[in-house]
């Protein structure tokens, strides 16, 4: 470690390292999220920026995405990634949760969880901190000797996440406290809740450090957070400089210099900072959440957050304004990051396609039922559900709820689509409908905030045809690796236009790796490979028109795309200079 021992302290006014004043400026960027061979760039530049501080969340259900399972390679290798901040010469905060929202599938926590029927989450429910304690015994050991008493990056550790917005359960935030404490974490503990005396009061402990998040009228805010905290540093540890993008919706863009005037009044109060975010990175496979404040609202790939260093990690006019507001109170390198290079711009055609249902097995698990995507230990992904159906008439097919997509034909003929997000929930069938009902359902994201976290997925019963109950369903899930796989064994398209669902594949060659752009224009929805690494999911609603390839994915020479598509494809694979992340409400 690049650091000696240390001291990391709360005083009267500041922050304190070593005893002396200590005013932290942070950054969000989630390991997670950014391909780990970039890591080392993004960071750098969060220096160049002016910042001492990386922050980080640490998402639980991708670390143990099964019971009893636990991954800490590659994308998730956490304590590379604290080492990395370490050797740029700057510090860290670790937010682990157990919740972490982010926009996170399930706001961090492991669908597995309530498999065996409904948990009291977040709260003092013993089997919920049972869970919790089995994580900690992952988690914290890494971080433990990370932290600046050690020689380490890691000066502060929070409690929960925004605790104040969900609940009041006092005993939780102590238990969680004490397992930090009986996990080694030394450093001070802090929280965070948007400044509301109900919040703040809600999401506070005694012996817990209070902190706020807002990305506004911050003279106010840390008023605000001060009658609450009424000594030691005030800390916006989430300034919003950004927001978060739904499918359907305008892509979100915030005022720079608004946000660096906010910036500047929070500086000249003695605040501390952390930008929420310094760099959004993408949520790579199916990892994006949803919101359901009544309407149910899957998260786009990109997590771009219009934040200083954008989705590619090029820096945007916030990071200028930041930087330049921050040089009136701290010292900013002399360094400046190079300007983003046009990406390369190419296309090609699919070299073949495969129908999904030339691939499918013949039967799923059988029921007497209808299951839930759950209850078959499907925690993501797609599935396929098939009961044979003989009807006299017209007749309408209806179920409890679909969560969240499901595309329903009879025999293959497509029948229609049923979404949760507009409230579907019915659909009518073609007269005399004979044959074998199949429903392809997608879960689009499970809920990140709120009370509907944990709830099943897939479709929830009863299911009626002419209202009267369908009994014996086969249930057959499609994991990501087996839907990439079943890509082989396709014929070469010869159309301009490739009917789905279908699986296409596509080769293209590059003298050397670059980042690149890949362009779904023409493209319904689906899910995009490159050389095996799932992109992310696609949706011709936008906002986004691309998809972010990251360099280290790529190799000089052969490269390969493999797409599953679930409506209608274009028979071109096109690459462009620059990300298209759709239109901006004026």
């Amino acid at each position: 470690m690049p650091f000696a021992p240390s001291t990391f302290a709360i005083g009267d006014t500041d922050f304190l390292l070593d005893g002396q004043p200590f005013r932290v400026l942070s950054g969000a960027i989630h390991y997670f999220r950014v391909h780990p061979e970039q890591w080392a760039d993004r960071i750098h530049k969060a220096r160049l920026m002016g910042l001492n501080t990386i922050e980080t969340y640490v998402p639980w259900n991708a670390h143990a995405p099964k019971e009893g399972s636990w991954d800490a390679t590659g994308r998730l290798d956490l304590v590379r990634f604290l080492q990395l901040v370490a050797e740029e010469g700057m510090r860290a905060i670790v937010r682990p949760g157990p919740y972490i929202c982010a926009e996170w599938d399930g706001g961090g926590l492991p669908a597995w969880l309530f498999r065996d029927g409904p948990m009291r989450i977040r709260s003092s429910d013993p089997r919920f901190l049972a869970a919790v304690e089995g994580y900690f015994g992952h988690v914290l050991p890494m971080i433990e000797p990370l932290q600046v008493q050690h020689g380490g990056p890691v000066i502060l550790v929070q409690v929960e996440n925004e605790y104040g917005a969900y609940g009041a359960d006092a005993d939780y935030l102590d238990a969680i406290t004490a397992l930090l404490r009986e996990g080694g974490i030394q450093v001070p503990l802090t929280t965070v809740d948007q400044p509301t005396d109900e919040m703040l009061a809600n999401g506070s402990r005694p012996g817990l450090h209070l902190t706020a998040s807002f990305g506004s009228r911050s003279a106010e805010r840390l008023q605000t957070l001060r009658r609450h905290q009424p000594t030691g540093p005030l800390m916006c540890s989430e300034y919003w400089n950004g927001w978060f993008d739904n499918w359907g919706a305008a892509h979100h863009r915030t005022s720079a210099g608004d946000a660096a005037q906010d910036l500047r009044v929070l500086l000249a109060h003695g605040a501390s900072v952390n930008f929420y975010m310094f760099h959004g990175g993408t949520n790579f496979g199916l990892s994006n959440g949803a919101n359901d404040k009544g309407i149910y609202e899957p998260i786009v790939t990109s997590y771009d957050y219009d934040a200083p260093l954008d989705e590619a990690g090029a820096p945007t006019e916030k990071f200028w304004a930041f930087r330049e507001v921050i040089a009136e109170f701290a010292e900013v390198p002399d360094e400046l990051p190079a300007a983003a290079a046009p990406a390369p711009v190419f296309e090609t055609r699919f070299e073949s396609v495969r129908p999904l249902r030339d691939a499918l097995p013949a039967i799923g698990e059988l029921s007497d039922g209808l299951p839930s995507h759950d209850e078959r230990d499907i925690l993501s992904g797609f599935s396929l559900y098939r009961t044979p159906i003989s009807v006299d008439g017209d007749a309408v097919l209806e179920f409890a709820e679909v969560r969240d997509r499901a595309l329903v034909s009879i025999d293959g003929d497509p029948v229609g689509v049923l979404s949760r997000e507009l409230g579907e929930r019915a659909i009518t069938l073609p007269s005399n409908a004979q044959g074998v009902l199949e429903l392809l359902v997608e879960d689009q994201g499970r809920v990140d905030y709120g009370p509907r976290i944990g709830e099943p997925k897939g479709l929830i019963g009863p299911a009626l045809v002419g209202g009267e109950p369908l009994g014996h369903w086969e249930l057959l899930g499609l994991d990501l690796e087996a839907l990439r796989a079943m890509a082989s064994g396709g014929a070469t398209p010869t159309s301009a236009m490739i009917a789905g669902p279908v699986l296409a594949r596509a080769g293209f060659r590059l003298d050397e790796p670059a980042d690149l752009f890949l362009d779904t224009a023409g493209w319904g929805k689906g899910v995009v490979w490159v050389n095996g690494f799932c992109l992310g999911r696609y949706w011709s609603r936008g906002p986004q028109r691309t998809l972010f390839v990251p360099s280290p994915v790529l190799r000089a020479g052969e490269n390969e795309v493999t797409v599953f598509e679930l409506h209608a494809l274009a028979n071109r694979l096109a690459f462009c200079a620059a990300p298209e992340l759709g239109h901006v409400d004026s």
